[in-house]
This record gives structure tokens, C-alpha cells and sequence, in this order.
């Protein structure tokens, strides 16, 4: 008796499966272009390209000098560069002041100038200014010239999240 009651609920419920015209729920699984990224020295960060890789800007307040971090695309790993300094054309109050800053080497680490991911200048200007607009003229990473990018300074162009 009990097999005649679970036959004709059996075929009730694939016919209420097979019968239903709407289309499955579809879920975008894809990761979204843009997400927030976290500067590991709660400095300014800049993306270089499509989220190719990323320069964090931070001001070292004892020293007066401004620091370029080089890296990847999550701001979790530096990323060595061949070049010799990184120039950034900033403006403040209208007027145009232009800082290179030079590769630093790094004994703990290995790193040298010409396979650095620091760099770094006087710009001692910064902590009385406390924000510029600016734009990176270029910097090479990996074979790959990242040029005339824009960011203001402590916000960042990484403006997503």
C-alpha cells in the first residue's frame, strides 16, 4: 500500500520539475573589474594600467622624503623594477614642482638599484602642503612603460570600493 502512494507523488513531483518553462537561476560569478585595494603602508595608491600593478606613495614624515612602492596588482607583493628613478610632475597651489624619485637599495632584501621596488626623494614641501594633484610621467615594470598617469595625493585614482 505504501508503494501505490509514493509512485503517484513520485511522478507528481518530476512533473512539476519537468513542467516549469522558466529558465535557472543564474548566478554572475565573475569578479568585477575594480575592487578596493589596501596600500600596505596606509599610503596613496596609484593603479598603473588595468589593475596591472600598483605604485603606493607614502610620506615619511621624520625624513621629509616621499616613497614610491612598486606593486602587484593586489597591493600584496612588491614587484622589482629596472628603473633607475620614477618622476612625478606635481601641482601645488598652481604652481608646478617636479620630484624624481631616485631607486633605493636594499641590502635584507637584495635589492639594488636597477631591480628595486622602493624609490624615493626629498619632499619635505609635502607635510606643509598635505595634498597635490599629480601625474606619473613613467616607470618601466617587467617590459612595460606605465606613463602620464593621473592620482591626487592623499586620495589616490584607485577610487573603486
Amino acid at each position: 500500500m505504501a508503494r501505490r502512494t509514493l509512485i503517484p507523488a513520485l511522478g507528481l513531483a518530476a512533473a512539476l520539475l519537468g513542467g516549469c518553462s522558466k529558465e535557472p537561476l543564474r548566478v554572475d560569478t565573475a569578479p568585477s573589474r575594480h575592487h578596493h585595494h589596501h596600500a600596505p603602508h596606509g599610503g596613496t595608491p596609484i593603479e598603473l594600467g588595468e589593475e596591472e600593478y600598483h605604485v603606493e606613495l607614502v610620506l615619511d614624515e621624520p625624513s621629509g622624503n616621499l616613497q614610491a612602492y612598486i606593486l602587484d596588482a593586489e597591493m600584496e607583493n612588491f614587484v622589482r623594477s629596472t628603473a633607475a628613478s620614477i618622476e612625478i610632475r606635481a601641482t601645488v597651489k598652481g604652481a608646478e614642482q617636479k620630484l624624481v624619485l631616485v631607486a633605493v637599495a636594499n641590502a635584507e632584501t637584495g635589492e639594488t638599484v636597477g631591480d628595486t621596488s622602493l624609490f624615493e626623494a626629498p619632499a619635505g614641501w609635502v607635510r606643509s602642503t598635505g595634498s597635490f594633484d599629480g601625474v606619473l610621467s613613467g616607470v618601466v615594470i617587467r617590459g612595460t612603460n606605465f606613463g602620464d598617469v593621473k592620482f591626487n595625493f592623499p586620495k589616490g585614482n584607485d577610487t573603486d570600493g
